[in-house]
């Protein structure tokens, strides 16, 4: 069994420059201007996270010449809340598309939920012959209530969908393997304290919170201990190496023949660590795209694969590395023959 990508969609939000917003979101000016970043996405208040979703599946499906009535399979990868609660956001893109006869499925498993989303999809085509066509979407629409663009999160968060049209047999941007590693240890650093049924929202708690900053709270969830933090920091490492190594052995690639790595839309410094980690230069990650971008949360990977094989940054026949980090904690990888 195999597939590959003929086509991407793109719904952004509206460019905002970060200088001139950052102000609004954080007093630590300083931090922001450190992290290297000059744009982000916000999108227009009503617009809600299936809104970006069907729009750039719409638009990859143009551009794939596909009508949605042949799509066989919806995945929805997304990272943070839909618009409702008790609510199928998968189902709602797929009814928004008119994919009637489509199988949604809903992948949420915070920043890693695009990379996995490709092993989904595997297994969906592995386990059902008669699927030919499939539409991956990968989703991030920040609740400014729950979540601070610029203090939630080591990196700048932006609002936008990324899609992808898959089809069984396709040669280019043909998928070769999916790993994941997961740690649940970690799941309790980060959550929403309230609105949950462990503390749902009563007239005695009417606010669920915003979520903390992630260093802050890890110093929390590790009572101050430096020693344990740098044991993190180091496994954070070790794991997004190891999962790499995994996926190439899955499909028979030597690691060393992975030259381009698409990680999440980090830092500059964060990404210029990656990169040294993986062993590839700079320019072969996605640093420019996620400085002039913001982090999308799990539609870091499809976007930067998009645009760099619009741009012919990627050569045809090599492999390339979808990684990422999640919350819960995950690391992904999703290997990938251009």
């Amino acid at each position: 069994m195999t597939y590959g990508i003929t086509a991407f969609g793109y719904a952004l939000g509206e460019p905002c420059e970060v200088e001139e917003h950052a102000p609004r979101y954080t007093g630590d000016l300083k931090r922001i201007r450190d992290s290297g970043y000059h744009r982000f996405h916000r999108a227009p208040d009503g617009v809600g996270l299936t809104d970006l979703a069907e729009r750039a599946g719409r638009d990859a499906l143009e551009r794939a010449g596909v009508a949605a009535e042949e799509v066989d399979l919806v995945v929805l990868a997304m990272a943070d809340i839909p618009e409702y609660l008790y609510w199928d956001p998968a189902a709602a893109t797929q009814a928004k598309l008119g994919a009637r006869r489509a199988e949604a499925l809903l992948v949420n498993q915070a920043c890693s939920s695009g990379v996995m989303g490709f092993d989904a999809a595997a297994g969906k085509f592995a386990t059902h012959p008669d699927y030919r066509t499939a539409l991956l979407i990968t989703v991030n629409r920040v609740c400014e209530q729950y979540w601070n663009r610029m203090e939630s999160s080591t990196a700048i968060t932006s609002d936008g969908a990324v899609a992808a049209v898959l089809r069984r047999g396709h040669e280019r941007c043909r998928w070769l393997a999916t790993e994941v590693i997961t740690d649940g240890r970690w799941v309790d650093v980060a959550y929403l304290p309230g609105g949950g049924a462990a503390r749902p929202v009563t007239p005695e708690h009417p606010d669920p919170g915003v979520l903390g900053n992630p260093v802050a709270l890890m110093d929390a969830f590790l009572g101050g201990d430096l020693r344990a933090k740098l044991r993190f920091m180091r496994q954070t490492r070790d794991n997004n190496l190891a999962v790499l190594a995994a996926a190439c052995r899955r499909a028979g690639v030597p690691v060393e023949d992975v030259r381009h790595v698409l990680h999440m839309n980090g830092t500059a410094d964060g990404l210029a660590e990656a990169a040294r980690d993986y062993g590839v230069p700079l320019e072969h990650t996605n640093a420019a795209i996620a400085l002039d971008h913001g982090h999308f949360g799990c539609a870091d990977q499809l976007l930067s694969l998009g645009r760099l094989l619009e741009a012919g940054a990627l050569p045809a026949g090599e492999p390339v590395a979808l990684t990422s980090t999640g919350n819960g904690m995950h690391w992904a990888c999703t290997l990938l023959r251009v």
